[in-house]
């Protein structure tokens, strides 16, 4: 049975413990969703606009507290808390005023005296989140489904419940009418009877891939509109005319974020045979460079992992690999003591096929391989079930062009860290599942687009 609690990474001693919901509780939360809707659907955009800056507003006030408190949960740096929070301000700025315009309704061309397609919103949504990015994985989805006229009912992690009641408190405080935003602690039997309540009316989850399956079998049987944001492998694939230090540089970046608990992080690093050493050196030194400690002491770059768990497969992962035949550079040892710290790895040499190459590794491990010609890069890139984003470094556009449509990704970027942005479209393909959040696309992911005739 899942237990909601916090549990400090950094020192693996008990915080507080939180009882999950009763049945009562869970039928007064799904009641009050419902009628919640009834009045929030009628909200004006500008209404609900005002709620939205409110909202950003105190993310921005409270950052750092909301900071500290994503470090005492999950181990993020602070520094990263912050960044998170005030992210969050920024997805609630952008869709209080872009949203009229994405969700106001659009005249079309037809035989009729008039026709137009109107973006009405479905009713409550059961938000299941993941406990990496606590906050800004709600706010990404929430902001736009409340932008849109829906109400929220939130399954959090087991492990970052502080997070999941400051968001709830947060919100209300906003201005957001009760009902509107519900945290509630389920367990897993109880998440599936809410999917299957007819008074939801959708259901978005970001997480592993094992858990999109499921929810996506119960979803599908209760037909509710679905998003899945799952995990993934990206691929980080730098040609010999990169400008390698940048590369190098944002490459460390990419793959510690967050401790490396990121399904964005760069995690397979494929590099040109000409440039394989030079570029493996650097990344070897980059990583060993960043310091890890305490994610409340603004020195630090690197926490610990979220839970005891997480660490083992992690370690697990990386012997198997080693295993297989790879190289360690560097780290791949467990660090002893207090917390569930991991040290930034690097392996080089990796075989196809082995856990570093085609699975997700959840933590400050990079998998370096080399490749030939622009072919084999592709092949490798693809060579995974996942196919969330995938960052690509070459100084040639044409090139750049050339490849972007054979690699099988929902996002690529060009010389960049691949990152969300609220104005443009968030999601994955194959194992890292589907449909699309942020943008116009994330906030009619949870809309009626609904023709209307007139004659």
């Amino acid at each position: 049975m899942i237990e909601y609690r916090t549990l400090n990474p950094a020192t693996g001693q008990l915080v507080r413990r939180y009882e999950t919901a009763g049945e009562e509780a869970v039928e007064q939360a799904l009641r009050d969703s419902w009628q919640a809707f009834q009045e929030y659907k009628n909200w004006s955009f500008e209404q609900r606009a005002e709620r939205l800056t409110a909202a950003a507003g105190l993310l921005q006030e409270r950052a750092s507290s909301l900071g500290a408190l994503m470090a005492e949960e999950m181990g993020k740096p602070l520094a990263e808390g912050r960044a998170e929070a005030e992210k969050c301000a920024w997805v609630c700025r952008y869709f209080a005023q872009h949203g009229p315009s994405y969700l106001t309704p659009e005249e079309r061309h037809s035989d009729a005296a008039r026709s137009l397609v109107r973006y009405d919103p479905l009713g409550p949504v059961l938000a299941i989140m993941p406990w990496n990015f606590p906050f800004w994985q709600l706010f990404r989805f929430g902001a736009p489904a409340l932008m849109a006229g829906n109400t929220i009912l939130l399954k959090h992690a087991p492990n970052t419940p502080a997070c999941a009641l400051a968001i709830e408190e947060l919100l209300g405080q906003a201005g957001f009418p009760p009902g509107v935003v519900q945290n509630l602690f389920l367990s897993n039997r109880q998440a599936a009877d809410v999917i299957a309540d007819g008074r939801v009316r959708g259901v978005t989850l970001t997480g592993s891939t094992g858990a999109g399956r499921q929810v996506a079998e119960r979803a599908g049987s209760s037909l509710k509109p679905l998003v899945l944001e799952l995990g993934g492998s990206d691929p980080f694939i730098v040609f010999q005319d990169a400008d390698l230090q940048q590369a190098v540089e944002v490459g460390a970046a990419a793959r510690c974020q967050n401790n490396g608990q990121s399904c964005i992080a760069a995690k397979r690093f494929l590099v040109q045979e000409s440039v394989a050493e030079r570029f493996c050196e650097g990344l070897c030194e980059a990583m060993r460079s960043r310091q890890m400690g305490d994610p409340l002491d603004e020195s630090t770059a690197i926490g610990p992992l979220a839970r005891q768990d997480l660490r083992e497969k992690l370690h697990q992962q990386v012997e198997d690999t080693l295993q297989a035949g790879a190289k360690l550079l560097c780290g791949g040892k467990v660090i002893r003591g207090k917390g569930f710290f991991y040290p930034p790895t690097v392996l080089s040499q990796v075989p196809a096929g082995s856990p570093a190459a085609r699975q997700e590794l959840f933590g400050p491990v990079a998998a370096l391989r080399t490749f030939k010609s622009e072919d084999d890069a592709v092949s490798m890139a693809n060579e995974t079930a996942y196919g969330l984003g995938a960052s690509l470094w070459t100084s040639s556009l044409e090139r750049a062009e050339r490849l972007i449509p054979l690699i099988e990704a929902g996002a690529v970027f060009v010389n960049s860290m691949v990152k969300s942005d609220p104005r443009l479209p968030f999601g994955g393909v194959k194992d890292s599942g589907f449909g699309r959040e942020l943008s116009r696309e994330g906030i009619r992911a949870f809309v009626n687009a609904k023709t209307v005739w007139i004659d």
